[in-house]
């Protein structure tokens, strides 16, 4: 697993982009591929929920940090539609997410 060095500590609840990666702090620091698996939103611009989980800014699909896997497929517009957020979810959950260490470099 490669290395993403940052700076300083991030807050909890922040996500930023750091090249190829998203990372992010929700309680530990994590970094994951920064594009969504769904229509390959940049995943720097998304958020921490409750859970702990990195969501999509675009259509709020949800990824466990740890695993890269995402754990609830496409939300918006696609949950208006009965099954169309199954089908999608099926489809791309199926690739988790890359993952790297994080390295804090405070100095």
């Amino acid at each position: 697993m490669a290395d993403v060095h940052i700076p300083h500590p991030l807050p909890e609840g922040t996500v930023e982009g750091n090249g190829a990666y998203a990372v992010g702090n929700n309680g530990d620091h994590f970094a994951v591929t920064r594009r969504c698996r769904h229509l390959r939103a940049d995943l720097a611009n998304g958020s921490i929920d409750d859970d702990g989980c990195l969501v999509c800014p675009w259509h709020k699909a949800k990824y466990d940090t740890a695993t890269g896997r995402m754990v609830r497929g496409p939300q918006e517009p696609f949950n208006k539609y009965p099954g169309l957020s199954w089908a999608f979810t099926q489809l791309t959950k199926v690739w988790p997410l890359g993952r790297a260490n994080v390295v804090v470099d405070e100095g």
